[in-house]
């Protein structure tokens, strides 16, 4: 029976970590986009644990005003790292405002909701290029399992420490890391109805965890809105369909 060894994972997710900078970017910097929330905290601990606080760069961006701004203040704190903060507003707008004006169709909600992920990574590249460093995705596999994540939003990256990891595997790393109680148990919200990610969802990550790791679920509704979402959205959990060309490459690899 599986048994999840909150202890032994986070040691070896700490190692990973070392080895992959060791072959992907010796000397380079780990820049994470800081939210507050248990994933993005999650991450930066960890990858503070594996190359020192020195160099870990949060990233803390900001869509106009962001009332829980304080919880990614209080982690970049808690982790003694250095960080900077820019707000996305403008370029939010200047996007926004050039797609009412060159578009006939109207703006679409799922544009309004996944725009701002794109650009804070695209901003968050833009950091870790200008201070070597390799951007950590910061998702976890629960969210990835039933797509709600952004594709070339918050689900790219460099390198990802915790996509394997379902949300009550990430909070026990989370505690393990001795992260203030208030990042682990932060409930996450859409930023914009005020809805948490499980009232979007229609069912509760405990319901879902559960269903991941021993394919039991006992609500059928339930599991028919997990399967629906997972088959919906499998293509985010794959590399890009490229078209398979048969011509030689002689090239060394």
């Amino acid at each position: 029976m599986y048994r999840f060894d909150a202890e032994r994972t986070t040691g070896e997710i700490v190692r990973w970590i070392r080895e992959f900078f060791e072959e992907n970017g010796k000397g380079c910097n780990a820049v994470v986009a800081i939210s507050g929330g248990k994933d993005s905290s999650v991450t930066a601990a960890l990858c503070t644990a594996a190359l020192g606080h020195d160099r870990v760069f949060g990233v803390l961006l900001p869509n106009g005003e962001q009332h829980d701004i304080d919880k990614a203040k209080l982690l970049v704190e808690h982790l003694g790292i250095d960080h900077t903060v820019i707000n996305i507003k403008e370029a939010y707008d200047a996007v926004i405002a050039g797609l009412k004006e060159n578009m006939d169709s109207e703006i679409s909600k799922q544009t309004i909701v996944n725009l701002p992920p794109r650009i804070r990574m695209a901003v968050t590249y833009a950091v870790s290029q200008s201070m070597n460093g390799r951007v950590a995705n910061t998702g976890n596999l629960s969210e990835d399992w039933v797509g709600y994540s952004t594709r070339y939003g918050d689900g790219a990256g460099d390198f990802s420490p915790l996509s394997k990891l379902t949300v009550q595997e990430v909070k026990a790393v989370g505690r393990v890391l001795k992260l203030p109680e208030e990042l682990v148990e932060k409930v996450p919200i859409d930023g914009l109805q005020g809805l948490t990610d499980e009232e979007n969802l229609g069912f509760t990550y405990a319901v879902l965890d559960e269903y991941i790791r021993t394919g039991v679920c006992e609500d059928p509704e339930i599991k028919e809105k997990i399967d629906k979402r997972h088959r919906l959205n499998k293509f985010k959990l794959e590399i890009m369909p490229s078209f398979p060309f048969d011509a030689p490459i002689n090239a060394d690899d």
